[in-house]
């Protein structure tokens, strides 16, 4: 947890939580349906080279003093913060991306980060990923298990790694023995620093809903609703850029950053 303040009961009013009277499977579930909607994945300071930490103390300084979000990195080294600190038995998984919503791709490897939590059975839990459930996923769970954001199976390769399918698409595998925060430092330093990284030249902004996400990828802003896309549309003029990307990411922002030109959202 390290030697810092951590306020459990100011991190739970930044996600407009009660603190839950149990340790289980109800107030996990509630517990991340709540920080998905209230702390965005963003990408913000890659744009601005302003690159983050995953440190506890910065973190916390980041997301709840300042009220920010965060790659999946942070989104759930965080969120790991705040379960231990409310007595969740956490692990931390290394994880790489394997599909960018369009295509299937390898990404970095520790490019992604996702938690074991260990309750009446062991549970996965992602709140930094694009398509992630919104309620945690039964470890031993076989078949597919449905969620507001979809469909989701979770396989075993023959080399015991852990892979999860959403709606038909493999998206992520996973080391299934446990990370230490260090353990990510290169990985992350290679996507925070290299220009042949996506994340430092295209900015990526989500939030769970209600009913779906909205997602901003560059300019390109998209709903949905109900597992489909609502509308998907380009933001052009400057202002109003600005205002939705406060209203709906609560990050002011001066100027918009230098982007590339984009036409589709994910």
């Amino acid at each position: 947890m390290g030697d810092f303040d951590f306020d459990v009961d100011a991190y739970l009013e930044r996600i407009g939580a009660e603190r839950p009277k149990r340790v289980d499977y109800e107030a996990l579930c509630y517990l991340q349906e709540r920080h998905m909607m209230s702390v965005p994945f963003e990408t913000v300071d890659l744009i601005l080279k302003e690159f983050p930490s995953l440190r506890d103390e910065q973190l916390y300084d980041k997301i709840v003093r300042r009220r920010r979000g965060g790659g999946c990195g942070e989104l759930n080294t965080a969120f790991a913060l705040l379960l231990k600190g409310l007595g969740y038995p956490v692990t931390i998984l290394g994880a790489r991306v394997l599909h960018n919503g369009k295509h299937a791709f390898h990404g970095q490897f520790m490019g992604h980060m996702v938690l074991r939590v260990e309750l009446d059975q062991p549970y996965l839990v992602d709140v930094g990923f694009r398509w992630a459930s919104r309620k945690p996923l039964r470890l031993r769970g076989r078949g597919v298990q449905k969620d507001a954001h979809g469909e989701y199976e979770l396989f075993y390769s023959p080399d015991g790694d852990l892979e999860m399918v959403h709606n038909g698409v493999l998206r992520w595998r996973a080391e299934m023995h446990p990370r230490e925060i260090e353990d990510f430092d290169g990985p992350l330093w290679f996507l925070w620093t290299s220009p042949d990284a996506p994340a430092t030249t295209q900015l990526w902004a989500s939030i769970v809903t209600p009913g779906g996400r909205v997602s901003m990828f560059n300019r390109v802003l998209t709903e949905y609703e109900n597992g489909e896309r609502k509308f998907s549309r380009v933001l052009e003029d400057d202002a109003e850029f600005l205002q939705k990307f406060e209203t709906l990411y609560g990050i002011r922002l001066d100027a918009v950053p230098d982007l590339p030109v984009t036409t589709e959202g994910v």
